[in-house]
């Protein structure tokens, strides 16, 4: 299939080859010309441009197009299909969710982990657990060298000296194996000490801190068990963790954004006056009959939301207080490799989740999914196959919508477990989910392009 995608961002005009992924900047003219499917024939074109153009404009734009077509970055031909669809290499596992805590101490409104518990019992992981782990994840990566260990939950500080011991065990290991073990963690900062602080920013790539904006926002969504906000527990925290951080290792500022903050622009905003420079805001996921979910006819504000973030980065001058936004972070020079592109986050096969009690699932949102668990860590051996084989070959091609979609290298399809979740197959995407990832990209393109302008 060869396609293209034009878009308008503020004043400017730009088109994709999606093939390719080649950008280009373009003019009005360029714009009328060019059809999202094919180049029109030059006679149709300037017959209905006659109006707008003069002829011999037209041509002329014409002609540079067709050179562009010929040089293979536009219109360009998918080269890959071919080759995923044929690919029956063996998938080895890159990336773990150790879910160290089924229970949380908070109760935060749009917990899809039913606040830790994940439909099950409450739990926390056991030391001897967490290492069998480790030992399942180093043999189960086979060549690949790195791999990542995300501690997640509930809220995993419950589980520290659990942490601490399969951190220990984990360095021991990789230096046995060979391997290259970078752990992160996603935290809500209430337990936060300077203890754990430190622990932290030593032995952790990247944290991962949770807050969900302005006082007022947060303390609507992110409550304790008692119904209290977290919000002034919480803020000094996380700024004194940003602080003693190391300027070489990652961390972000997380937040979500719900129907009750459909202007999270004011809390990305907000999280930068606090001098945060990683953030990420991001739209809550949960079924169209939850209060708090988004909806078809909140699009047009989201979007306008997305638009003032544009508009905001786009004045930053030199020497001006600048932060990064995670879903407008997007490489156009080439980007991920091609089976990243069509498989988005590996799920099932190169990434897993594991349980307090050892069970095995494709990623943590089907933990408690009957269905979907893999095996447990007393047998790895006897994996489901099954199940890798069938999140392997959820990949674009496979996806009928997301082949004719103009971000299908962008999105890779969209989160797998979104998809089941709206429509019971993960083949079929979660739209309201899609229409505003396009949207990001498009903001993030044309930014990318307009600073790479600018410093030219």
């Amino acid at each position: 299939m060869a396609d293209i995608h034009k878009f308008i961002q503020g004043s400017y005009f730009y088109v994709i080859d999606v093939n390719s992924g080649a950008i280009h900047e373009i003019d009005e003219l360029v714009y009328d010309i060019l059809d999202d499917e094919k180049l029109p024939e030059l006679n149709y074109v300037v017959e209905s441009l006659k109006n707008k153009y003069e002829k011999e404009e037209i041509v002329e734009a014409y002609g540079e197009i067709c050179q562009l077509v010929r040089d293979g970055i536009l219109y360009s031909q998918d080269l890959y299909e071919d080759i995923v669809l044929k690919d029956n290499t063996p998938s080895f596992i890159k990336a773990l969710c150790l879910n160290v805590a089924h229970d949380c101490n908070l109760k935060c409104k749009y917990c899809f982990a039913d606040e830790g518990e994940y439909k099950g019992a409450r739990a926390l992981m056991s030391a001897h657990i967490g290492k069998k782990a480790v030992d399942f994840v180093i043999e189960k990566s086979g060549p690949r060298k790195n791999i990542e260990i995300d501690l997640f939950g509930g809220e995993p500080l419950m589980a520290f000296q659990c942490i601490k011991e399969i951190v220990e065990y984990a360095r021991e290991q990789e230096v046995k194996n060979n391997k290259k073990i970078r752990f992160t963690m996603t935290t809500n900062a209430v337990m936060l000490n300077d203890e754990i602080m430190e622990y932290i920013d030593k032995n952790m790539g990247n944290i991962v801190l949770s807050i969900d904006g302005r006082k007022e926002i947060n303390d609507k969504i992110r409550v304790r068990k008692d119904g209290g906000g977290t919000f002034n527990t919480i803020l000094p925290k996380i700024k004194h963790m940003i602080e003693i951080r190391d300027k070489s290792k990652q961390y972000y500022v997380r937040g979500t954004f719900t129907r009750k903050n459909t202007d999270f622009f004011e809390d990305i905003k907000f999280l930068q006056n606090e001098g945060f420079e990683e953030i990420s805001v991001e739209p809550v996921v949960l079924p169209s009959d939850n209060p708090l979910s988004l909806r078809e006819e909140d699009l047009p504000e989201i979007y306008s939301q997305y638009d003032k973030l544009y508009e905001e980065m786009l004045k930053w001058k030199p020497g001006d207080k600048k932060f990064k936004f995670y879903h407008f972070n997007i490489d156009i020079t080439g980007g991920p490799c091609i089976y990243k592109r069509i498989s988005g986050c590996g799920a099932g096969h190169e990434y897993v989740a594991i349980t307090p009690q050892g069970d095995i699932y494709p990623c943590h949102q089907f933990v408690g999914n009957e269905d979907f668990k893999m095996g447990n860590l007393n047998n790895w051996k006897d994996l489901r196959e099954d199940i890798s084989c069938e999140f392997k070959n959820s990949h674009i091609y496979n996806k009928p919508q997301c082949r004719k979609c103009w971000a299908r290298f962008y999105c890779s399809g969209g989160c797998q477990a979104n998809n089941y979740n709206f429509n019971g197959d993960m083949k079929v995407p979660y739209e309201l989910g899609c229409k505003m990832q396009k949207k990001r990209i498009e903001c993030a393109i044309a930014l990318k392009v307009r600073s790479m302008t600018n410093n030219t």
